[in-house]
C-alpha cells in the first residue's frame, strides 16, 4: 500500500470512487426505461422478448467479464481496466443510435455487460483496498448505493426525455456525457492494492482460486451460491413481474409503483446493511436477506391486492439489501489481498450469471406451466438455498466480537 489503510485517512480518493460508480450505475439505468420501447416501437418486437434477451445477453458477458476482470486486476492492476471499461462503455450509446436493426442492439448490451464487468468490479476492489479490515461492508454498500442510486435517477431521466422526445438519439447522448465524466474521474484515482508478499509465495494460479470460491471452501463456494440465487430472483423478477402484475386488476401507476419499490429499496438499504454487517456480522444478515427474500416472493404470488404486494416488493428489496454488499465483504474477509480481486470476480461471475439463468429458467417454466408457478419454482431455489447455507456458512467476520 502507498498510503495508510482507512476511509477517512483516504477520503478524497474514496469519495471519488463513489462518484465514479454513480456514473457506472447510469450506464445501466439509461437502457432500463428506453430499450423495451425502442423494441416496440422502432424494431417491432415485443417488450417481453426484448428484455428477455436483454437481461440474457447482459447478465452472460457481464458475468464472463467480471470472471477475467478479477484476475487481471490481481496483475495489472485496478485503474487500467477501469478506464478500459468506460472506453468500452462508449460504443453502447453510439451502438443505439446508430443501430439499423435488432441484433446490434444486443451486440450494443453485450459491449454493456462487458464495461459493467470492467468498470463496477474495479471500483468495488478499489474500495476494499483503501477500507481497512474492518470497513469493507461499509465500504461495499457506499459502493453498490451509488450504483443502484446512478441507475435509478438515469432510468428516470432517460424516461422523462424520452416522453419529451423520442425513444432515440435524445436519451441516449446522456450516455456520452457519463463516460466522459466517468474517464475523468478514473484518471484522478490511483492503484492502492494490496501486493502478495513475496515471503508467502506468488499469487495462486486462477484455476486454484477459481476452483476454491466455487466448489471447495464452504464459505466461498456457499456465497457464490447465495450470489446466484438472488441474481437468478433479480432476472425472474425483471423479466416476469410486468405480466404476472398485468394479468392482475392493478393500475398502471400501481403495478409501476409495485415494481419500482423493489430496486429503489435494494439500493438505499444498502447504505445501512454494509456497515451493519461490519458491526454484526456477515452470517445472520446474509440469512435474514435470503428469508425476506423468500416471504417477499411468497406473498407476491398469493398475494390479492395491492398493499399487500408493495409490502413484499419491499421486503423483496430490504432481503437482497441484506445479501448484496453483506456477500462481497464476507468474500473479503476470506480471501487473501494477493488473490481477493480473483475470488471477488468468481464470485461475481456466479452471481451475474443468475440474471441469464433467471431470464432462461423463468420464461421456461412460465411457457409450460404459466407465470405463478414460474415464480415457485424461483421461491423453490431460494428455499434449498436458505437450508444449505444454514449448514454450511459460517461467520467471516473476526473483527464481531471486537468492534465496540
Amino acid at each position: 500500500m502507498n498510503t495508510e489503510k482507512g476511509i477517512r485517512q483516504n477520503l478524497a480518493a474514496f469519495i471519488t470512487l463513489v462518484c465514479i460508480n454513480v456514473f457506472v450505475g447510469s450506464m445501466v439505468g439509461l437502457e432500463r426505461t428506453v430499450l423495451p420501447i425502442l423494441a416496440k416501437e422502432e424494431f417491432g418486437i415485443a417488450s417481453v422478448t426484448a428484455t428477455l434477451s436483454f437481461i440474457v445477453s447482459f447478465g452472460v458477458t457481464k458475468a464472463i467479464m467480471n470472471l477475467i476482470a478479477g484476475h487481471l486486476a490481481d496483475r495489472f492492476g485496478r485503474k487500467t481496466l477501469l478506464i478500459v471499461g468506460w472506453l468500452i462503455a462508449g460504443c453502447v450509446p453510439l451502438l443505439i443510435i446508430l443501430a439499423e436493426a435488432w441484433w446490434l442492439i444486443i451486440i450494443a448490451n453485450v459491449l454493456l455487460g462487458l464495461s459493467q464487468g470492467l468498470t463496477w468490479s474495479m471500483t468495488v476492489n478499489m474500495k476494499i483496498d483503501l477500507a481497512k479490515d474492518n470497513q469493507k461492508g461499509i465500504a461495499v454498500g457506499l459502493n453498490e448505493f451509488a450504483g443502484y442510486v446512478g441507475l435509478s435517477l438515469t432510468a428516470l431521466l432517460s424516461g422523462y426525455i424520452m416522453t419529451r422526445f423520442s425513444p432515440r438519439p435524445e436519451p441516449f447522448v446522456i450516455g456520452f456525457i457519463i463516460v466522459f465524466l466517468g474517464i475523468l474521474l478514473s484518471l484522478l484515482v490511483k492503484d492502492q492494492q494490496d501486493k502478495p508478499n513475496n515471503k508467502t509465495g506468488s499469487t495462486p494460479s486462477f484455476r486454484s482460486v477459481f476452483v476454491k470460491t466455487s466448489f471447495k471452501d464452504s464459505n466461498l463456494s456457499t456465497i457464490s451460491l447465495i450470489g446466484l440465487m438472488t441474481n437468478f430472483k433479480d432476472g425472474v423478477a425483471w423479466g416476469l413481474f410486468p405480466l404476472f402484475f398485468a394479468t392482475t386488476s392493478l393500475t398502471g401507476g400501481q403495478m409501476s409503483l409495485i415494481i419500482a419499490i423493489y430496486p429503489a429499496s435494494w439500493g438505499i438499504f444498502q447504505l445501512i446493511t454494509g456497515p451493519l454487517s461490519d458491526k454484526l456480522g456477515r452470517k445472520w444478515l446474509i440469512l435474514s436477506g435470503v428469508w425476506l427474500q423468500l416471504i417477499g416472493l411468497l406473498s407476491i404470488v398469493f398475494g390479492t391486492m395491492f398493499s399487500i404486494w408493495l409490502f413484499a416488493s419491499l421486503l423483496l428489496g430490504i432481503g437482497t439489501a441484506l445479501v448484496y454488499p453483506t456477500l462481497i465483504a464476507s468474500i473479503s474477509d476470506v480471501a487473501s489481498p494477493s488473490w481477493r480481486a480473483t475470488s471477488l470476480g468468481v464470485y461475481r461471475f456466479w452471481r451475474d450469471s443468475g440474471y441469464a439463468f433467471g431470464a432462461l429458467a423463468g420464461g421456461a417454466v412460465a411457457d409450460q406451466f404459466g407465470l405463478e408457478n414460474a415464480l415457485i419454482f424461483t421461491v423453490c431455489f431460494i428455499g434449498i438455498t436458505l437450508i444449505l447455507s444454514l449448514f454450511r456458512l459460517s461467520e467471516t467476520n473476526v473483527y464481531t466480537k471486537n468492534d465496540a
